[in-house]
């Protein structure tokens, strides 16, 4: 059984999950395009384009389906792409994502990270120094009107919005951040928790654990925003899921234990 398994509400299927998560960033791409003109074109394309293309390659060799759930990737990717970036480069951050986020494990629901962030965080790693252009506000919206149709449908957790939420509120009334509460409209920040954190593949299982992952998360956002540039920057939301989701399965892990421990008393006791 893979994780997908246990996340997933009634009557969900990867497949109607990736259409879903693509309708969810229909309108952030569609105004990403419109301020960046022609300039995202290129970038989207290549991106497609790999997203398809390693599925396939993987499918082939497994002898299995091929599976779409790389093309949310591409577009979240793309999203968060961090200014003016050479095609090979992105085009190599992207396959290092897709390929060992997500791909070499045996596909979406098997791995623990969400592969747009194992590609941005290999981008941003590798490749420093690139003017990192920030989208607009409206981007922003658009993001967190997707994240309210993927909440009630119930393919991100309130759990890990609200933990999130809650921590960061907590730690910035504690260590206020210089760019103020501004910093919170930010659209890396609204995407990286609805589409990278808020990953339910990446996130935690349990109900606790999504408490937990979702606190852990907001928390990590606070501490690296003040140590570097800013809790609404890019660098900040995707290193901070990516410590959040290689934390997640231990998070489940002692959840879990801690109940199986807790039932057992009971049994003696009773």
């Amino acid at each position: 059984m893979t994780r997908q398994n246990e996340y997933l509400p009634a009557l969900w299927d990867a497949h109607r999950v990736t259409a879903t998560t693509c309708a969810a960033l229909l309108a952030p791409l569609a105004l990403a395009i419109h301020e960046r003109g022609a300039g995202i074109m290129a970038p989207l394309v290549l991106a497609l384009g790999l997203a398809v293309f390693w599925p396939l390659v993987f499918a082939r060799m497994r002898g299995r389906a091929m599976g779409w759930d790389s093309i949310v990737t591409a577009l979240v990717f793309v999203l968060l792409l961090p200014g003016p970036v050479a095609l090979w480069q992105q085009g190599l951050a992207l396959s290092f994502g897709l390929v060992l986020g997500g791909l070499i494990f045996g596909g979406h629901g098997r791995g623990f990270l969400n592969p747009a962030v194992a590609g941005l965080a290999f981008l941003l790693f590798s490749f420093p120094g690139a003017a990192i252009e920030v989208p607009g506000p409206s981007v922003a919206i658009a993001a967190g009107v997707g994240g309210a149709l993927l909440l009630g449908l119930g393919l991100l957790s309130w759990r890990v919005v609200l933990g999130f939420g809650i921590a960061i509120a907590g730690l910035m009334a504690v260590f206020p951040a210089s760019e103020g509460w501004v910093a919170l409209q930010s659209a890396s920040l609204v995407l990286g928790l609805v589409f990278l954190i808020g990953d339910p593949v990446a996130a935690a299982c349990t109900n606790v654990g999504r408490w937990l992952y979702g606190g852990l998360a907001g928390t990590l956002v606070v501490m690296l925003g003040h140590a570097g540039d800013g809790v609404g920057a890019l660098t900040t939301v995707v290193f901070a899921a990516f410590l959040a989701s290689i934390f997640a399965p231990l998070i489940d892990q002692l959840v879990i234990t801690l109940n199986v421990q807790r039932r057992a008393r009971r049994q003696r006791n009773g």
